[in-house]
């Protein structure tokens, strides 16, 4: 990756900063545009965001015990949707009032945490990441990544095809929609980890959230739309980060807004909710 990172470096002549910013959307925008097509079609964008805070105090205690931030941001990822899970079945409590009850309580013990560590991390880097600062180790932990989520939805797209669309009937037919459920959450929260030096945990929803969202208004098939929620995901986090570097923009912001822009203009033109063709029939 180092090698690559040098190769573009010199044949673009741009700093290695740079490079590295550019490889770290793409692979942000296309892990996101795979995860984000789930979250989507499950309605579970609140489930994601409520993941995306929940992991901090794991990213805390990592800091604390000198270990990979994967290992503890994913286990309380994976506690946080276990939580979520028995509340709303062990009670009248709705999900959603479980999801709040859960987000605002792990994301407030991570900031004690991170506050108490004394370790030197920026709570600010952690928020909102900062793209144009990303090392190479945490650039080729998102390449990894990407390909980790690549094979393990490769490996089981259909399953996960089922117990999105109609997971009533993929558990009467004896598939353990809980297992895929969980399997999702974790590769959610690994995901919402590596995306911390680019857009923090506070945004990383919106690149999970818009890509999928903007793509879904063009295609009725998962396939297209794991397809062009990546390409979307990954153009506006380059695009974003361009933009932002040439006028000293925040980028996580910059990426946010750009993909913003886009799902409005899908939302208008887009084949599923044309409001001009609307108007013009009427």
């Amino acid at each position: 990756m180092i090698k690559m990172t040098d190769i573009l470096s010199q044949a673009f002549d741009l700093p290695s900063y740079v490079i590295n910013a550019g490889l770290s959307a793409i692979f942000l925008g296309i892990v996101a545009g795979i995860i984000g097509s789930f979250i989507v079609l499950r309605k579970m964008a609140l489930m994601g965001d409520a993941l995306s805070h929940a992991v901090l105090p794991g990213v805390a205690i990592s800091y604390i015990f000198g270990i990979n931030m994967l290992f503890g941001a994913s286990l309380f990822g994976i506690l946080a949707a276990i939580l979520i899970q028995y509340i709303s079945k062990k009670s009248n409590i709705k999900s959603d009032t479980a999801i709040g009850i859960i987000l605002s309580s792990f994301f407030a013990l991570g900031i004690i945490l991170i506050s108490r560590a004394r370790s030197g991390i920026d709570l600010n880097h952690v928020l909102f990441g900062n793209i144009l600062a990303v090392p190479n180790s945490e650039l080729e932990q998102s390449f990894w990544v990407m390909i980790a989520v690549i094979v393990i939805v490769t490996l089981f797209y259909k399953e996960l095809l089922i117990s999105s669309f109609d997971p009533v009937v993929s558990k009467a037919f004896g598939l353990n929609t809980d297992f895929y459920h969980y399997l999702l959450m974790l590769m959610l929260s690994v995901v919402t980890v590596s995306s911390l030096s680019q857009v923090g945990i506070v945004l990383v929803i919106a690149m999970l959230v818009i890509p999928a969202a903007t793509a879904y208004l063009w295609t009725n098939k998962l396939t297209h739309m794991i397809l062009l929620a990546s390409t979307i995901g990954a153009s506006m986090g380059l695009l974003g980060t361009y933009i932002s570097f040439h006028h000293n923009l925040p980028t996580s912001s910059a990426i946010v807004l750009l993909g913003s822009l886009v799902f409005l203009i899908s939302f208008f033109i887009s084949p599923k909710n044309n409001f001009f063709r609307k108007e013009k029939v009427s």
